[in-house]
């Protein structure tokens, strides 16, 4: 029997757009409302085209999609059930055919849709040819544009030409019917829930409190992505959030992605991995962690998949099996008899779809994209780090700084059609490749470098939090506080002392298989960069550890959170603090690190603290 072959939109290599971009672009947001429509509506949910059976691909209903089972023996009473390779170095590549596949079904439907279309219908038609699934850039704006989780109707152009209002499928996903695998809370409800006020069946989604929880998290996203992006430079630091970062204090691009899934989802179905992928938003989400793959490969030429294990293990990967970019990213066949693997997916001209970032970038030219997207990752997060506190003093705030940053102008929006541009001479050389628009964005050298003195009392003040994954059974977080915590748990996360967190992303069924049960000791790893908070509550001129010290032992706290807003003593938890020096010496796109010093003693001896002092 034929498979469903991933192969992707087709028609060359159109921009994803930034969905703030992407819904003031008419056609584009038109067609994608109405072909998106269509996937969650009029295939039955046991077609393996449906918007249910994509989605199920991640986690429950834990049935074989497509017949796909892998290339080991499958003992579907043992195995883990979804095919998501998460806590593993296939999280990020796994995901880039997921969204492929999601992004080619939504062009069937949009070319569908466009054929409908009376008036300007050239225009209409190749719309739909260039329309690829947009991003969301949390790390930029945490707080997605309203047609995504506030309007429950939006207003389009259709097919007549005229202005209509329809239903807004990005603001949920309605089950026809309820899966009967799905566990409560779920099994009462009808549709997707973001931030719900409640776990009853007559919940729905809390709007207000979504908006606040994501304008408190975005300095910490921020801060958290610019770090990764800058430095850590091995796939396994980058790739997942298992231990083992490296030694640059940076949060893995999983254990980012985790705290946007529990941030959006609170207790809905975006917090837990079982059920996450049923909400619309979990595409958005997922284009722009495939985006940050796709920035972090450019800063990283030649960096790919290395070696590891599977640790939890999938539907059709055992438990600690070993891996590597050769293995089989199951479901996603790209011919009737094989899958994607993660060395096929280095080059997204190749995958039909390109980001706005690298417009205008010669891409057989390692080093200029290298600086360029270097350029582009200081404009969009580098205030993160810096953002002219005065804490930093004249480092932070004179020419000193301004010299040895380098910025870009910002790339002109891409147009409906941008044109098309070779692929690179060699992946190996590129993992990432993308077209380019019609206009070049103008590149701005910075002025002469001034020689600073190696420190200069500069240092990245981070929090590490390790734990046992699976220690709850649900999704939780660490919150992070400096100051006073707040009485009341409801008030922990959107208190005006919080800093950031760390976020579990837990499988709600993990405990009906064997094997995560008997993976119940995997530990991870995450961290908060405190700079930015130190700076706004500490009324302090200096970062220098005798002067940060004393007030971190102070002033720093943290408390424990299940998602169902439930506070919970973790056993597992350890928190401490690392300083590690920063400079920036001539010629230096990024700050340059020098060795992390651990702080025990700031937290040792407290519940959760370190437990060397």
């Amino acid at each position: 029997m034929s498979k469903v072959i991933i192969t992707g939109a087709t028609g060359g290599a159109p921009n994803r757009l930034e969905i703030h971009d992407f819904v003031k672009n008419d056609k584009f947001f038109s067609l994608y409302v109405q072909a998106l429509s269509i996937l969650e509506t009029k295939p039955a949910q046991s077609d393996f085209r449906s918007f249910f059976q994509v989605g199920g691909i991640h986690g429950l209903p834990y049935t074989v999609w497509d017949g796909a089972t892998g290339d080991q023996p499958f003992d579907p009473d043992t195995q883990w059930g979804g095919y998501c390779t998460h806590g593993s170095v296939l999280f990020p590549t796994w995901h880039r055919p997921y969204v492929m596949l999601y992004e080619q079904l939504i062009q069937q439907h949009a070319i569908e849709v466009a054929a409908t279309y009376t008036v300007d219908q050239a225009a209409w038609k190749q719309a739909a040819q260039d329309l690829r699934q947009p991003f969301w850039d949390w790390a930029k704006n945490a707080l997605p544009p309203d047609e995504v989780i506030a309007l429950k109707q939006v207003s389009i152009t259709g097919p007549n030409g005229k202005k209509i209002t329809v239903d807004n499928p990005l603001y949920h996903y309605k089950f026809h019917p309820i899966d009967p695998s799905f566990p409560q809370p779920y099994s009462g409800w009808p549709t997707t829930l973001r931030q719900p006020n409640s776990t009853r069946p007559n919940a729905t989604d809390n709007v207000t409190r979504l908006k606040s929880v994501l304008r408190s998290a975005q300095s910490d996203i921020t801060s958290s992505t610019y770090s990764m992006l800058t430095r850590v430079h091995t796939w396994p630091a980058f790739s997942n959030h298992t231990v083992g970062d490296g030694g640059s204090t940076s949060n893995s691009l999983e254990a980012i992605h985790d705290g946007i899934h529990v941030d959006v989802g609170g207790n809905g179905q975006m917090a837990d991995p079982a059920v996450a992928a049923f909400d619309p938003i979990f595409f958005l989400h997922h284009c722009n962690v495939d985006r940050m793959l796709a920035l972090w490969a450019a800063l990283n030429p030649g960096v790919w998949v290395s070696q590891g294990n599977s640790e939890d293990g999938t539907l059709t990967i055992p438990p600690d099996a070993p891996i590597d970019q050769t293995t089989s990213l199951t479901p996603f066949w790209n011919a009737n008899t094989t899958y994607w693997v993660s060395s096929g997916t280095t080059d997204t001209s190749k995958l039909g779809y390109s980001y706005p970032d690298f417009n205008g970038l010669d891409l057989s030219n390692t080093n200029a994209v290298k600086t360029a997207i270097g350029n582009r990752v200081n404009q969009l997060y580098g205030s993160s780090i810096f953002g002219g506190s005065p804490i930093f003093g004249s480092f932070a705030t004179t020419s000193s700084l301004a010299a040895n940053v380098p910025v870009t102008t910002p790339a002109p929006a891409a147009p409906e059609k941008p044109a098309a541009v070779a692929a690179p001479a060699a992946a190996e050389q590129a993992p990432v490749s993308v077209q380019s628009a019609p206009v070049h964005p103008k590149v701005v050298h910075p002025p002469p470098h001034h020689v600073v003195p190696p420190n200069h009392g500069l240092y990245d003040w981070t929090a590490r939090i390790e734990f046992k994954k699976y220690e709850v059974g649900t999704s939780f977080s660490v919150y992070l506080f400096l100051g006073a915590v707040p009485e009341n748990p409801e008030d922990w996360h959107t208190s005006p002392n919080y800093v950031g967190g760390h976020h579990a992303f837990v499988n709600s069924k993990a405990g009906h298989c064997a094997n995560c049960r008997n993976q119940g000791d995997i530990v991870e790893e995450g961290f908060v960069h405190l700079n930015q908070a130190i700076a706004q509550h500490s009324g302090l001129n200096s970062l220098e550890p005798n002067v940060v010290e004393p007030y971190l032992t102070k002033e720093l706290h943290w408390r424990v959170q299940k998602v169902d807003g439930e506070p919970v003593d973790l056993r597992s938890l350890e928190v401490s603090v690392i300083a590690t020096p920063l400079s920036y010496p001539p010629g230096a796109m990024f700050p340059v690190p020098g060795t992390p010093h651990r702080h025990g003693h700031i937290t040792h001896g407290r519940p959760g603290g370190s437990r060397h002092a």
